[in-house]
């Protein structure tokens, strides 16, 4: 039978039974190897970077394979993001090898080679650490790992990997693939599953059920059961994971170009309440947040056509319909509307930092989002210009088409600033649209004088 796998046309893989028979011929215990000619990857779609940390460990009497979400989307046809080595060197060593090279990382240390703006980043093979962690007072008593600078061999490795599909080894000696924990499987079959026991890895790391929902809205693929039940359970976990990781996490999860099927498998897994909680006790009373999923959808189209999102915007987003409710609060307290708006964003996004950490000039671009809307109400005299003008304009500006999109009423006021913007007309004219008046008409020096 043949080992391998063909990517490049549907009638070339193997059905599903003949994986299973493939499997089930190599146990864990010895991986699966893939030939280069049974798989479609090329080092031609591998980073110049990649291919020389690569050459260079290999040449340096070591072994050097890429790992990871690289190797299962150049599998999968698609473009990685970046590459990950794996070696059996240690930290120290690859360093002596790249003058361009930095160590980083404390709980488990990491080398990071730099070609011009792409860093390849190289790790040690880690061993199995549960037993030995924990005799060396490694893990919480939770379970979390605190340290990891414990190193072992490729296999044991491959058993530290968080998902199946993550665990495949691109090996630059022969251009084969190896697979130790069934991945060719789960990649033909979508579906994604963690490796060993889930309720000991997501105690060990909570924020795997973040990357877990984040690889099945990216690729596409289903929840093995087992995993998706244990995600469920530890949830909880994550009000433990300190907010500046966690907004990493967030971006991730949201300009991942799924936004909106991540949201889903967010609220589906009761993981949502955990990142936004004043946002989940909204959406949890009114079944929906039509902005919020207006602005996904949007997020996902604009990243489709490679355009840019910025978090702020996105956070003003995710924040809206807390803050309003915030600031109708103040309102009845008797502040005045501008107080009100000022201290509901302020108190708002000092709550959302205590879970998911944002940082200050993002969280001031969204509270200027926020200013600024009652701000495109006046429409009289020079204000509509002195909006113009304001920095924050377009993002402001692209809020009140959203929440137009969104049903909120302002339909005709998104379309007056959207033809004010694009009048070719004088600034004359334009003022006197906005005060409701006829512009005045100029008379041309050539009439003035016939009537004379």
């Amino acid at each position: 039978m043949k080992v391998g796998w063909y990517y490049t046309h549907p009638t070339n893989r193997l059905k599903p039974n003949d994986l299973l028979d493939v499997v089930s011929e190599h146990p864990l215990s010895h991986p699966l190897i893939i030939p280069r000619s049974a798989h479609q990857i090329s080092r031609a779609n591998i980073s110049e970077g990649a291919l020389k940390v690569l050459y260079r460990l290999k040449d340096g009497g070591f072994d050097a394979y890429l790992v990871g979400g690289g190797v299962r989307d150049l599998l999968l046809g698609r473009t990685p993001k970046d590459f990950d080595v794996a070696t059996d060197a240690r930290p120290e060593q690859v360093k002596e090898l790249f003058r361009n090279c930095r160590l980083i990382g404390r709980r488990f240390r990491l080398a990071h080679v730099r070609f011009g703006r792409e860093i390849v980043e190289v790790a040690t093979f880690r061993a199995g650490h549960a037993q030995a962690a924990q005799d060396a007072g490694q893990l919480s008593d939770e379970g979390r790992i605190l340290r990891d600078n414990v190193y072992g061999s490729m296999e044991e490795d491959a058993y530290r990997r968080d998902f199946s599909i993550n665990g495949l080894y691109y090996n630059i000696r022969d251009f084969s693939v190896i697979d130790y924990m069934g991945a060719m499987q789960d990649l033909e079959t979508g579906v994604v599953r963690i490796i060993g026991d889930p309720a000991v890895r997501f105690r060990e790391d909570p924020v795997r059920i973040l990357r877990a929902i984040r690889f099945a809205a990216k690729l596409d693929f289903v929840l093995e059961p087992q995993t998706a039940a244990s995600m469920c359970e530890f949830a909880p976990l994550l009000k433990d994971i300190p907010p500046a990781r966690l907004f990493d996490e967030v971006l991730k999860l949201f300009l991942n170009g799924a936004a909106s099927r991540t949201y889903g498998l967010l609220c589906e897994f009761g993981v949502f309440e955990y990142l936004f909680p004043q946002t989940a006790k909204y959406t949890a009373e009114q079944s929906g947040y039509a902005l919020l999923e207006q602005a996904l959808e949007n997020t996902d189209l604009r990243l489709a056509e490679d355009k840019p999102v910025t978090p702020g915007f996105l956070f003003a987003a995710l924040l809206w319909e807390p803050m309003q409710r915030l600031c109708a609060r103040y309102k009845a307290q008797g502040a005045s509307d501008y107080d009100a708006l000022e201290t509901a964003g302020v108190d708002v996004l000092t709550v959302q930092s205590g879970r998911v950490a944002l940082p200050r000039r993002f969280a001031y671009m969204a509270r200027e989002i926020w200013q600024l809307q009652p701000r495109f109400e006046r429409r009289r005299g020079r204000r509509p210009f002195g909006l113009l003008s304001h920095p924050r304009f377009r993002a402001a500006y692209d809020f009140l088409l959203l929440r137009a999109q969104a049903g909120e009423g302002v339909d005709e006021l998104a379309t007056w600033w959207t033809e004010f913007q694009e009048s070719g007309a004088t600034g004359e004219k334009r003022t006197a649209a906005a005060e409701g008046r006829p512009a005045r008409r100029r008379r041309s020096r050539r009439s003035k004088r016939a009537r004379q």
